[in-house]
């Protein structure tokens, strides 16, 4: 998963390896932090591009934390918490945290941000753990969690402290949908959506991915197969700041993850894969297949390699 944040390198992120038969029109650009690159059969008109282009700010001036003008950043900073009016768009992206709140018993949780700031993963990127004062006040007050401190009327969110919003489990996916939708409606039927190894793919040509060894970037551990699908990666290794600090954090504990290095997962949609692209750090597939229809690698730190039985590709480990 990822983070809507300042620049930083996907970890462990899947590749589209070259294909002579593959789309070669390419959109390429800077957004939320990371790359973007869409191909497609013809260039994509320009009334296209900008609509995609403003269609991420709004997006990342609603959910990004790393912005003081952010809707996410007016609730963290409510010293009483409030009553906030969030967009259409959250309906399913908070639908789809509720799914996985409940699939991993709470470990991937939306506001899990605060603890991200507490590593120092913060607004400013200072990549300092605070203090031991200041995260001793902090465990006083009790961990917030997405169950017991939001209430949810429709699209509208009430707290009653201020609580700090993180969607990098989803967000980069479920904005890789979105995109996805807009390609779609302006008759598109083949392409692919590539946000840094965030990947949705639409069209009958399979297409072979890359999934990048988590400690040698120069590697792969083996090569997917897509067609008409997401895939997402997520790894801790690039986002990494200090001995054992990193982003993916078991939302429980607000410590950072280490018995799993890095997770591949495919998927119908994006946001459903980058969930489940942490989700698979904290559970076992088989709890999560209870909930979802997906397939997925997995790398645990000792380098065993783990997959679905029914994964469409090759395993090199």
């Amino acid at each position: 998963m990822n983070h809507i944040k300042p620049a930083a390198n996907e970890a462990s992120r899947p590749a589209v390896l070259n294909d002579p038969k593959a789309e070669r029109s390419r959109f390429a650009f800077d957004a939320i932090g990371t790359r973007w690159q869409i191909e497609t059969e013809e260039p994509l008109r320009r009334h296209v591009r900008e609509q995609i282009l403003a269609r991420i700010e709004r997006f990342d001036a609603t959910y990004s934390r790393f912005r003081m003008d952010s809707l996410v950043s007016r609730l963290a900073a409510a010293p009483e918490g409030g009553r906030i009016e969030f967009p259409a768009d959250s309906l399913a992206l908070f639908g789809l945290y509720d799914r996985l709140v409940t699939a991993t018993e709470g470990a991937v949780d939306p506001l899990v941000g605060r603890e991200l700031e507490l590593l120092g993963y913060d607004a400013t990127y200072s990549l300092t753990p605070a203090p031991d004062t200041v995260r001793t006040k902090e465990r006083a007050l009790g961990r917030a969690t997405w169950a017991a401190d939001v209430v949810r009327d429709g699209t509208t969110l009430v707290t009653r402290r201020p609580l700090v919003i993180d969607v990098g489990a989803v967000g980069k996916g479920y904005l890789v949908d979105i995109v996805s939708a807009m390609l779609q409606e302006a008759g598109l039927s083949r392409f692919v959506v590539d946000a840094s190894g965030d990947l949705r793919h639409a069209g009958e040509r399979i297409i072979r991915v890359g999934l990048e060894h988590p400690f040698d970037p120069r590697q792969v551990i083996g090569v997917a197969n897509l067609q008409g699908r997401a895939l997402c990666a997520s790894g801790v290794t690039r986002r990494a700041w200090g001995d054992g600090l990193h982003h993916v954090l078991d939302a429980r504990t607000g410590v950072p993850v280490g018995g799993v290095v890095a997770t591949w997962v495919v998927a119908d949609e994006a946001a459903v894969a980058d969930g489940l692209a942490t989700a698979l750090f904290f559970t076992e597939a088989h709890r999560l297949e209870e909930t979802f229809q997906f397939t997925y690698v997995r790398m645990r730190a000792d380098g065993r390699v783990e997959f679905s039985p029914n994964f469409s590709g090759e395993l090199f480990t």
